[in-house]
């Protein structure tokens, strides 16, 4: 089985088509969204009715906090989130509001949960930036694979079991090797807002056959989505951090 995954999106509706155009090309057999459909981009409907779509046709989709924050609570958000929340809040029909609120925290399929933070307490929104977080994580469920997004920053994360996670980083588009004796916590990066130092958009390819993951990385015109960020009255410093990835 072939699983493409995607996380934080962040309404960026060039780096969502670019993704999904190169998702189309692997031809996988899942699809799955690992939430922050919006927040910081200028095209919130684009997106999440390109993600109504998908997951008409047989995607999973869950919750990210800005999804959260969009549809229910402002409240602990930074400045330019918040702003940018109730900037895509008022551009928002009802439907929309109500596919964002009635998201799952996590998903589970088989050996494989999907969560948009951490599966220790997914609604506190925790970030996965350490081992300890990680050790955290992996100690909350059973699941051999356990997928996050959130931190913006590809990395892997596995352990045998009673042993505390090792950190990986794997390389781009690069096979990085899954082995059936460890479990694995792999953060996918995110496709709308990249904040390794890469502004290529990245999502995760998973071939559980070949036992596997690759982050695969996608160009996408980010010059256009900034342009689109400053022209709507978006903090201008969400197009800015784009070009640079950070």
């Amino acid at each position: 089985m072939r699983i493409a995954i995607l996380s934080d999106i962040h309404a960026n509706r060039e780096a969502f088509d670019a993704v999904l155009e190169a998702v189309r090309r692997h031809d996988p057999d899942e699809v799955v969204l690992l939430g922050d459909l919006v927040g910081y981009g200028p095209d919130p409907v684009y997106v999440i009715e390109k993600a109504v779509d998908l997951v008409a046709c047989g995607a999973l989709c869950i919750m990210g906090n800005h999804d959260e924050a969009v549809a229910r609570n402002l409240s602990n958000m930074t400045e330019n989130a918040r702003f940018s929340a109730q900037w895509t809040r008022e551009r928002l029909t009802s439907t929309h509001l109500d596919f964002l609120a009635r998201l799952p925290l996590s998903l589970q399929s088989e050996n494989r949960l999907y969560v948009h933070a951490s599966a220790e307490r997914p609604e506190k929104w925790s970030y996965i930036r350490d081992v300890d977080a990680a050790e955290r994580c992996l100690s909350s469920m059973d699941a051999q694979f356990i997928f996050c997004g959130h931190t913006h920053v590809p990395a892997i994360y596995y352990a045998l079991s009673g042993r505390r996670p090792m950190h990986f980083q794997p390389l781009d588009n690069v096979a990085a090797p899954l082995s059936a004796l460890r479990r694995h916590l792999i953060i996918a990066g995110a496709v709308g807002q990249p904040r390794d130092g890469n502004p290529a958009a990245c999502f995760v390819l998973v071939d559980t056959q070949r036992h596997e993951a690759t982050m695969v990385r996608v160009p996408y015109d980010h010059e256009e989505t900034a342009r689109k960020i400053k022209a709507a009255g978006l903090p201008g410093w969400l197009g800015m951090r784009l070009k640079i990835g950070r």
